[in-house]
């Protein structure tokens, strides 16, 4: 079957994935009431767009703190890679790199940093990072990442505790014996990023991760003021797919589909991108 949209690779994973690790993927908190609303909100945005717009030649790069990327998506931090692929996380490192994108590295994964580093030297790196009650093993993982060259430290600061995942518990969802742990021994949603935005008056650059299923979808959250958006089921759909190659078709998609939005909208380069595009009201 022709994989066509991101949809197909979801589709995919769910049909050949084993049960508990679809669920560990798929599931959020408690009724994943915030999981279907980080969607369905993207729908509520209209693009009003430019007409007799010259964008014969396109250009949708960007840049993420001084950095170039090809295009403004990333590989938001999710744990388990192994679960969708064998290789794990180093074919996530090695399908970002090849697209020349940012990779977000968990806290949760099961390849060690230094792994992760080895299948992709000199790839766009940043590692996310839970605040451990001892500080000490925060802090061993913070100079670990930087001594490997993960340029980035990105603080998950939403968690004070872990929220009950229903289908985890159904489940009795455990890591398989031949997993571990490596590195741990022992979302915005698009409602907010206007106001985001508007409360940091540009002093930083502000990313949006969740829900982003299409590229119309980046380009509203660019619209909204987003400098980059960051994937994270998508990713592990790719890999269920075909490893790295999968997760490279799944951002080839997506960054097709952005450019062509980009056209459709009258925008043909990444600084024309405004909140002039879209018409949005918070329900």
């Amino acid at each position: 079957m022709a994989m066509v949209c991101l949809s197909d690779f979801e589709a995919y994973a769910k049909k050949y994935l084993p049960k508990i690790a679809w669920d560990f993927f798929a599931a959020g908190a408690d009724d994943c009431s915030t999981r279907d609303e980080n969607i369905l909100a993207y729908k509520r945005i209209h693009f009003r767009p430019r007409m007799l717009r010259d964008v014969s030649v396109m250009d949708i790069r960007t840049k993420l703190l001084g950095t170039e990327i090809s295009f403004p998506v990333g590989i938001a931090p999710t744990g388990f890679h192994q679960l969708a692929w064998p290789d794990g996380e180093k074919s996530t490192a090695r399908a970002a790199k090849a697209m020349n994108i940012c990779y977000i590295a968990s806290t949760y994964s099961t390849c060690t940093l230094e792994e992760i580093s080895a299948a992709a030297p000199g790839s766009l790196r940043w590692f996310q990072l839970y605040i451990h009650r001892n500080r000490a093993v925060s802090r061993q993982l913070v100079q670990q990442a930087e001594a490997l060259g993960f340029q980035g430290l990105v603080l998950t600061a939403d968690l004070p505790y872990t929220g009950k995942r229903r289908d985890d518990v159904r489940n009795g969802f455990r890591l398989p014996p031949h997993m571990k742990l490596k590195n741990l021994e022992g979302a915005f949603e698009i409602d907010a990023l206007a106001e985001v935005v508007e409360a940091v008056q540009g002093r930083v650059e502000v990313y949006l991760d969740g829900g982003i299923r299409k590229g119309s979808d980046v380009l509203k959250a660019l619209a909204l003021g987003a400098k980059c958006v960051f994937i994270g089921r998508p990713a592990l759909w790719g890999l269920a797919y075909k490893g790295e190659e999968g997760l490279q078709e799944v951002l080839r998609i997506l960054q097709d589909e952005f450019r062509l939005s980009m056209a459709l909208a009258g925008c043909a380069s990444i600084s024309e991108i405004g909140r002039h595009l879209v018409q949005f009201s918070k329900l």
